[in-house]
């Protein structure tokens, strides 16, 4: 049982049982991640329109952060290619790129992300994110992706954002710099032949499975290594490629972002939607891994984990993070045992920034937008639009129109159409629920539809099964079909409805099936009940359906089938 503090402090549950062998694996796992996580913060950082290093001072603090806090064993915190968009798009109407004003701007939408997301878990709001249906998430992240890569082609090229623009597609060839991009374009092939072949190849040379994928998740690595010297080598400066420049070394100072009315007002429904994203991608990488290894997460502690880490990003300095799929996958691959090891990483990353940040002032930019499109490729999916149009329309038209709107408009009013559009066609289903006409499988006790099951099936008693919630929306539309039904059995006496996929009702659909009753039995026609769940039994109880319901109420639909039949039997007998 969790202790008090346990309960807020999830390391406390753990590390007084942390053993030796769990270390080493932890440290294994932590100079991996590390490495991985090291070329793609500085290309998040890009992504979001900010000095490369910054991707390093948000993977430091907000690791350390969230070993504290979190319940997932192998979560890796850190930058991501989404969030990183949706912090350059919120933040680029307000300042121009590379001003001071743009990085401080980023710090407060990171601390911003991190106080909604304490509010979150304060008053229980997880549960919001159930909103984001899958068309609309993986509309959103395919829509991502390919803003993403066309912001990338700039760096791949070596043109500026301004001549990237320009109508003359011959005007914007000539300006094109071939050093430029040779690295950037061999960088690409490299990256994705690497990720597909490499694997493979090296385990049909004998090398261990697991080494073989730790060789592919760290060939970013390789290729900045590569591409640097190439450009130290040949001087590929002075030829117009543009590199990373200085990195200040040393660790960022803690500073408190800033927090005027005006500029939190501005960033609030941004910062509303990364910390909503930002938790559904967290929660569900934590909850696919956590799942592997029978282990669970706590999704209301998650979000205070991810506060810390958000909080912790802003007061270094950096911008809003969350749990990354791609770094928490390889931590689990490579065997971390506890959230220590991404402690351990956000140390590897620390002496990174203090020691090595030389290492990068050669580093191309055409590298890491390579590495950029690589990673967020797999967002961008294609064959999921097609095989959701096929298995339902109208997934496929929210995931459609999601996609639409986060290209023609924005991220903000992309989801907001995707949400808007599920909750209109959920309205529109459960307003049109599907009815059945229902009759017993010869020999046994179950009843099946008439239309695809051979049944039996009475002259005198008709049975509807209702496969939807009653409410408001659908109340006159049950009205309206239970005749249209009756006119096709015109020798029935008796209508009973089969309820069991009736999970709840409320005080409309109870007066409709008040006011079906009376007009059947006006018709002389009785209308029972069966199968009927307790929450709903409870919700009639409490209202006054059952001071005018005649018909009765039976626990299963054979035993109403087989007394409304034998009663009925009994009265032709009588005749």
């Amino acid at each position: 049982m969790k202790s008090s503090w346990g309960k807020w402090l999830p390391i406390l549950e753990w590390l007084p049982n942390y053993r030796r062998q769990e270390a080493m694996k932890d440290i294994l796992a932590a100079i991996i991640v590390t490495l991985m996580l090291i070329p793609q913060s500085l290309a998040y950082a890009m992504v979001a329109g900010l000095p490369p290093v910054t991707g390093l001072y948000a993977s430091i603090l907000p690791l350390v952060l969230y070993a504290l806090l979190g319940t997932s064993k192998t979560l890796a915190v850190g930058p991501v290619a989404v969030i990183s968009l949706m912090t350059a798009e919120a933040i680029t109407p307000l300042h121009a790129v590379g001003t001071p004003a743009y990085l401080t701007t980023a710090a407060t939408l990171a601390f911003l992300s991190g106080i909604i997301l304490l509010a979150m878990a304060i008053f229980r709001l997880g549960f919001l994110t159930t909103f984001l249906s899958h068309p609309v998430l993986s509309g959103f992240m395919t829509a991502s992706g390919i803003i993403i890569v066309i912001g990338q082609l700039s760096p791949i090229l070596g043109i500026s954002l301004q001549e990237e623009r320009l109508a003359n597609v011959w005007l914007v060839m000539q300006k094109i710099n071939p050093y430029t991009m040779m690295i950037g374009v061999g960088s690409l092939a490299i990256l994705l032949i690497g990720r597909r072949y490499l694997s493979p190849l090296l385990i049909q040379l004998r090398f261990p499975p697991s080494w073989a994928g730790h060789a592919t998740k760290l060939l970013p690595v390789m290729v900045m290594g590569v591409s640097t010297l190439l450009v130290i080598r040949f001087e590929l400066t002075e030829l117009g490629v543009s590199v990373v420049g200085q990195v200040p070394s040393g660790l960022p100072h803690f500073s408190l972002p800033i927090l005027e009315l005006a500029l939190i007002r501005d960033l609030l429904p941004a910062a509303v939607l990364i910390s909503v994203i930002g938790f559904v991608e967290s929660a569900s990488v934590g909850q696919t891994l956590a799942a592997k290894r029978r282990q669970r997460i706590e999704p209301n502690q998650e979000l205070v984990a991810l506060s810390g880490a958000n909080i912790a990003s802003a007061m270094q300095g950096g911008f809003p993070v969350t749990g990354g799929l791609s770094r928490s996958v390889v931590n689990y691959d490579a065997g971390a045992e506890t959230p220590l090891a991404g402690a351990l990483t956000a140390v590897g990353i620390a002496m990174t920034v203090l020691f090595f940040t030389s290492i990068f002032t050669y580093l191309p930019h055409a590298v890491l937008a390579a590495i950029i499109i690589v990673a967020v490729s797999s967002l961008i999916d294609i064959k999921g639009i097609f095989s959701t149009w096929q298995t339902a329309k109208s997934d496929g038209v929210v995931m459609v129109a999601t996609i639409l709107g986060v290209l023609v408009f924005n991220i903000e009013l992309g989801i907001l159409l995707g949400v808007a559009l599920s909750l209109a066609l959920f309205l529109w289903r459960t307003s049109r629920p599907h009815i059945a006409v229902v009759g017993r499988i010869e020999g046994t006790e179950h009843f099946r539809n008439v239309q695809r099951f051979q049944v039996v099936e009475s002259k005198t008693v008709l049975t509807l099964r209702i496969d939807e919630s009653l409410y408001f929306a659908n109340a006159r539309y049950l009205e309206d079909k239970v005749p249209e039904y009756l006119a096709q059995y015109p020798d029935a006496q008796s209508l009973v409805l089969m309820l069991s996929g009736v999970n709840r009702i409320d005080a409309s659909a109870l007066e409709s099936l008040s006011l079906i009753a009376e007009r059947l039995k006006e018709a002389g026609v009785q209308m029972h009940l069966s199968e009927v769940k307790g929450p709903v039994m409870d919700e009639m109880k409490h209202s006054p359906f059952f001071a005018h319901f005649t018909g009765k109420i039976f626990i299963s639909q054979y035993q109403a089938f087989t007394a409304l039949t034998q009663s009925e039997s009994t009265e032709e007998k009588t005749q």
